[in-house]
């Protein structure tokens, strides 16, 4: 009995030791698999994260840009944009109008001087006519009057002298308008963003950034945009305002030139 209660003993002692071992295996085999299948998982978030990253960084200009006008609210960023291109549009207008308006004033001049040696005023005049800008108009004007007098030639380069300079200025009051009319509808939208953060603040009852982001956000870019047209606007004002000084000291000189070659060879 003895014998045989040790070797039922030692044959329990066996089996367990087996099933410890197996179990001890399994419990291997499954974190073995659990951290396979973590590695998997992490594995395949990281590409998503980098190529939602590289997607951030890849974004062009264009695509910045309309991102922000939609979260600035259409309704807000619409005028800003208007302004933008109507202005723009009377600005291109006038550099091309101005830079036809640029003439040779001094060779101009000395074709005049030239016919006038000869008596030829006609000729002159038909100079003038066939030289595009505000000063050759100008020179026109007084060439049809020089059978009339000095005088009455002088009164035409003056008064027409008075035209060409507003053409010259013409649009220019618009575009002051939209350079105003830009950062008023920009700061207008601030006011706005700011009213509707503290409506979204009085109904949470709580201050939380989550709560006005929004109404900030409207606010920051409806003023930032407004102020970036305004700026761009008046850049160019600016430089249309130098090339119409410039233009206008042409016409002065030029008409001042213009009298005194009248005044040497007219008879």
């Amino acid at each position: 009995m003895s014998i045989v209660g040790l070797l039922t003993f030692a044959n329990f002692n066996h089996v367990m030791a087996q099933d410890a071992a197996a179990a001890e295996a399994t419990e291997q085999v499954a974190a073995t698999d659990e951290n396979a299948v973590v590695e998997s998982v992490e594995a395949e978030e990281a590409p998503a994260e980098e190529t939602a990253t590289a997607d951030d960084d890849t974004k062009s200009f264009h695509q910045v840009l309309k991102e922000k006008y939609i979260q600035g609210g259409a309704g807000w960023m619409t005028p800003v944009l208007l302004c933008l291109i109507f202005g723009m549009a009377l600005i291109i207008e006038r550099i091309l109008y101005l830079n036809m308006a640029t003439t040779n004033v001094q060779k101009l001049l000395e074709g005049i001087e030239e016919n006038a040696k000869k008596g030829d005023w006609k000729g002159a005049r038909e100079l003038c006519a066939n030289t595009r800008g505000p000063v050759a108009s100008i020179f026109v004007q007084g060439l049809d009057r020089i059978d009339q007098g000095l005088d009455n030639v002088e009164k035409a380069v003056t008064s027409y002298g008075g035209v060409q300079m507003a053409r010259l200025e013409n649009n220019m009051t618009w575009i002051g308008l939209f350079i105003a009319l830009a950062p008023s509808f920009g700061f207008l939208g601030t006011v706005v963003g700011m009213v509707q953060a503290f409506d979204d603040i009085e109904t949470a009852g709580d201050i939380s950034p989550t709560v006005v982001a929004g109404g900030m956000k409207v606010a920051l870019l409806t003023t930032i945009f407004g102020l970036i047209t305004a700026i761009i606007l008046q850049i160019f004002y600016n430089y249309i305002l130098t090339k119409i000084e410039s233009l206008v000291d042409q016409m002065e000189d030029g008409s001042i030139s213009f009298m005194d070659i009248l005044v040497k060879y007219h008879k």
